[in-house]
This record gives C-alpha cells, structure tokens and sequence, in this order.
C-alpha cells in the first residue's frame, strides 16, 4: 500500500471520526500507523478517540508520542493538557495548555481549558483572566461564557456569573451547564424561583444527579421541604451512592419532623462517606451519638457561608432577633467613660452588633468564621479590620490587645466554654469586659447541652462557674428572650463579664 493509500485512509478515519463514528475511526487511524508508525495525524487523532472512549492514560501516550514527532503541533498540547486534566494531572495539565499557546497565541480554546485548569488550582483571579482572554479571540464561545460563570460565581460575583451564564445561554441554548451555573448563581443571589427554573431546564437536557441535589438545595432555602426531598431522592435514584445528596434528604426528613427516617439517612450517608463530623454531630442534636464539645468548625462556616444573603432579614424580621440592643443596654452602664481604644466583635456575622459597638470604641475588629458574612460586614463601613478565622485560634495571637469583647450568638455554636473564656480574658486588658449572650438550659450535671436546633444551651450558673476560673468577675446577668422560633420564645441568657 502506497503513501497516497495511507493519505485516503487517514482522510476516511478524519471523516469518520467527526461523524462520531470512533470505532471505525480508530479502525483506520491504526491502519495507517501500520504503514507509518511515525505518521503525526494517525498518533494524534487517535489518542483523542482514547480520550473520548474514557481512557486517559491511554490517550497520554498515543498524544506524547506525536509530539516527539512534532513538537509544534498547538491543537496536539492542548489535547495533551485535556488527557493530564483527566487524570488528575493538574500541574502539567497547564504546562501543556501554556505550550499550546506559546505556539498558538490566538487558540481560543486553549485559554477557555487554561482557565479550567487554574480554577481547579484555586487561581480563580488567573482563571478569569483566561477566560476573558479567549473570549476576545472567540467572543461567541459558549464554553468559555459559561466557565466565566463558574468562576464568578466561586470569586462571589453572583450576579457577574448570572449574565456571564446568559451569555452561553444567548450563544447555546441548549446548553446544560450554562443552566446549571446561571441556576447556582442565582441560587446565591436568593433568587430561588428563577434558580429552580433554571435547574429544570438543566434537568430536562441532562438530568444529572448533581443538578438534582443543588435543585433540592434551593427548594430548601425557600422552604419547600417536600419538593426538596422529592429533588435529593431523585439525586439518589440517579447515583445512589451519592453522599452529599444522602446527608441533604437526612437533613431534609429532620426539617419535615422525621426524625426515625432522618436518623436512617443520616447513618446511610455515613456509610457512603459523607462528612463524618457533620453527621455525627447532627446525630447528637437527635440524641444518637455522644455530645461534642462544639459544632464542626466547616459545619458553621458552610452554613454562615450560605446563609450571609438573608441573615439580617431572616434573623431580625422573620426569628425577632434582639441581642444586640439587649447586649448594648446591658453593658453601657459599666463601661466608664467611652470610648475605649479597642473592641473586639467575636463571631461578628454581618456585623448586626457594629452599630452599637462603634461608638464605644476608636478601634473595632470583627471575627468571623465565614467570608461571606464579613463580606456583608465590610459593607456597613463601621469596623476598622475583619478576619475570617476561628475565634479561639485567632484570640490566642493577640494578648492584652483590647478592652470590650462582645459575643452574640456565638455560643451557641460551642459546648465547652473554657477554652474560649481563657483566650477572651488573655486578650482583655485587666478592667476590661465581656458581654455574652447564651441560650438557656435548666441546671443539669454538665452545664450544657446540644438541642435538637443543632445550637448548645448552657446553664447560668456553668456559665458563671466556667467564666470565674477563666479569671473574671461577674458584673451582671439577666434571662431574657432572645428570638423567635416557630413562635416560641427561645429564652436566654445574657453575661457581662470583668476581667480580674
């Protein structure tokens, strides 16, 4: 057989393999490296046709081959970097994909597949970089309007990832991705109607068990518990060993006062690998596992993180939150002659507590677990700094460094108070004070207690106890109603406390 014969029966394979035909393409592709082991296109395009069939590695070798043939192929990189991202390869996945453009400036699609790979690294800045830089090569390129998307949406520019997913939309319509990220975006935005309408969208062009969890998720926060499950359980009949989808439908049947059948799922998604200390603390509030000294420090931030959009409406409009001005009413007859040159906001949230705390001190710091909520913090302009960081861990770097904390809600989220109380009195100056809200718990033998609402209650006198071997004294405490749950009054308790 002549080169000519080869020539045609690689055009044949070409042909072939755009039709979507690769088993015969494959077919010819090695018909022709029979009688030309070193023919680039023949290694190449069959190394695509094993990327496509699912084997990677396999596809590595055959495209590394061709480019020791010829290494100025731009197209082969860029295959070469979408088999590396295959496998998990992420490093070398860029190297390949920086090669590409090195030879090829104005490939489009390399830089749509180089931001994919940075995003993957965490470079989300660089990744948003690359994919503006293909779409001014290709400003009609779906993919790379719909990856912006994604790329907004994890930086935190939410309604910034909703156009960028219309605009894959305006290019593709039928496109389930594009759907799937303008329905997270909006999700985020707490446009929840719109977003389930986009996932349904999604749903009816590929319906895949992801799409169906995160559908679930925005049923949820509008309230739908039953179209919520209904969304996870069918997560489940699409991949039923899918964990998270598990852990949401326990979290859901718990909502809708199944506590039997959510203990049930719970366990299940243990078993399929779901967040352990989530799960078992979740367990504990229903009294099946042994109480924790505190929430899972990823528990709070995940649910801060989700909940930053509607905190302040859901807390003071719909939960009738008060702290803060039961707090400020508390603490300002103690505090002599304000201001004082530093205040501290533990567990500031969106800073519902900086109106009050601003004119008490010329310094005020918030802290908070949750990046989202000191996103809406820095918004009200009244702190002079915000770390996202656990309030123990970072109190332990800063002694003798302020002379008001303030902790509302926050203990809430902690069993064991010690640990706290010694890193707040290690920063107080001597004088200095703390004021404290808790939800009440009636004396019993530990001091406090994990309900069933996934928040610890603490008794008054543990709470005392806990604070005088810390090294404070007990200026003032008083029971009051803190919110609303349901309609029932949630009672607590409210400390101001001196260091000694």
């Amino acid at each position: 057989m002549t080169v000519e014969d080869a020539s045609d029966l690689l055009g044949q394979a070409v042909r072939l393999h755009q039709q979507g035909r690769l088993e015969q393409a494959q077919a010819l592709y090695r018909r022709v490296l029979d009688l030309d082991p070193r023919q680039f296109d023949a290694l190449h395009l069959l190394g695509v046709i094993e990327r496509q069939r699912g084997h990677p590695g396999r596809a590595v070798e055959l495209i590394e081959e061709a480019l020791r043939i010829d290494p100025q192929q731009a197209r082969a990189h860029c295959n070469l970097g979408a088999a590396l991202q295959d496998l998990g390869r992420t490093d070398a996945a860029l190297a390949s994909y920086e090669a590409a453009l090195r030879l090829d400036p104005g490939y489009a699609l390399a830089w749509d597949n180089r931001g994919n790979t940075l995003r993957r690294l965490g470079r989300l800045a660089d990744a948003l970089d690359s994919y503006e830089r293909a779409l001014g090569i290709a400003p009609a390129l779906a993919d790379a309007w719909c990856h912006r998307a994604i790329a907004l949406h994890d930086l935190g520019r939410h309604a910034d990832a909703a156009a960028s997913a219309e605009q894959a939309l305006a290019m593709r319509p039928a496109y389930a991705d594009a759907f799937v990220a303008l329905g997270h975006a909006l999700q985020a935005l707490d446009h929840h109607a719109d977003s389930v309408d986009a996932y349904d969208s999604a749903l009816a062009l590929a319906p895949r068990a992801d799409t169906w969890c995160a559908r679930g998720a925005a049923l949820k926060k509008s309230g739908d518990l039953a179209g919520a499950l209904h969304s996870y359980e069918q997560a489940l009949a699409v991949r039923p060993d899918y964990a998270l989808a598990e852990h949401y439908r326990a979290n859901t049947l718990r909502g809708l006062g199944r506590r039997d059948a959510a203990v049930a799922s719970y366990r299940r998604a243990l078993d399929l690998g779901a967040d352990a200390d989530e799960i078992r603390f979740s367990l504990a509030a229903l009294g099946e596992a042994e109480q924790p000294d505190a929430a899972p420090a990823d528990y709070v931030k995940h649910l801060f993180d989700q909940y930053a959009g509607r905190f302040d409406h859901h807390l003071v409009d719909v939960l009738g939150y008060r702290t803060p001005a039961l707090l400020d009413a508390l603490l300002r007859p103690h505090l002599a002659a304000p201001p004082v040159p530093a205040a501290l906001d533990l567990g500031c949230g969106t800073g519902l507590c900086a109106t009050f705390l601003r004119p008490l001190a010329r310094h005020v710091t918030g802290v908070d677990l949750s990046q989202r909520m000191l996103d809406k913090a820095a918004e009200l302009d009244l702190y002079d700094d915000l770390a996202c960081a656990d309030i123990v861990d970072w109190l332990a770097e800063r002694p003798a460094s302020c002379d008001l904390a303030v902790a509302a809600d926050v203990l809430v989220y902690l069993g064991d108070l010690s640990p706290l109380f010694a890193r707040v009195r290690r920063a107080l100056h001597a004088g200095g004070l703390f004021a404290l809200s808790c939800e009440a718990l009636d004396e019993d033998d530990r001091g406090y207690a994990l309900q069933p609402s996934n928040r610890f209650a603490h008794a008054l006198g543990y709470v005392q106890t806990t604070a005088q071997a810390a090294g404070f004294d007990i200026v003032a405490a008083e029971r009051v109603v803190l919110r609303q749950d349901h309609g029932r009054d949630i009672a607590g308790h409210l400390v101001l406390l001196r260091a000694a």
